[in-house]
């Protein structure tokens, strides 16, 4: 088996560093005999492809979080409205019937 040389450039996308784990995966579950020679460069390349993958992951992930607690925020203040809308309707109810009673 040919030695082959993999370039050391750590991937810049998520879309980039999932394709090189996976790639790497397939080689290494494919390989009938692991090329030990290259063995460690592979490995190297992985964690770094891994850790780009994380940190995307884990900042998507952030992102979802602030979003839904921010959607979260606005229907608590909508759902506050409408508790105030109603209690001023019951107020003013109550005022009319208090009102038509004394007539």
């Amino acid at each position: 088996m040919a030695t082959r040389t993999r370039k050391k450039a750590t991937p810049k996308t998520f879309k980039d560093a999932y394709q090189i784990l996976k790639t790497n995966a397939e080689e290494l579950q494919n390989s009938n005999e692991p090329d030990i020679d290259n063995l460690m460069n592979t490995v190297e390349q992985s964690i770094a492809a891994y850790k780009v993958c994380q940190a995307r992951i884990e900042a998507v992930q952030q992102a979802l979080d602030a979003a839904f607690d921010e959607e979260g925020v606005e229907d608590e203040d909508k759902a506050d409205e409408e508790e105030e809308k109603q209690a001023v309707v019951v107020d003013a109810s109550k005022t009319t019937e208090a009102n038509s009673t004394q007539s």
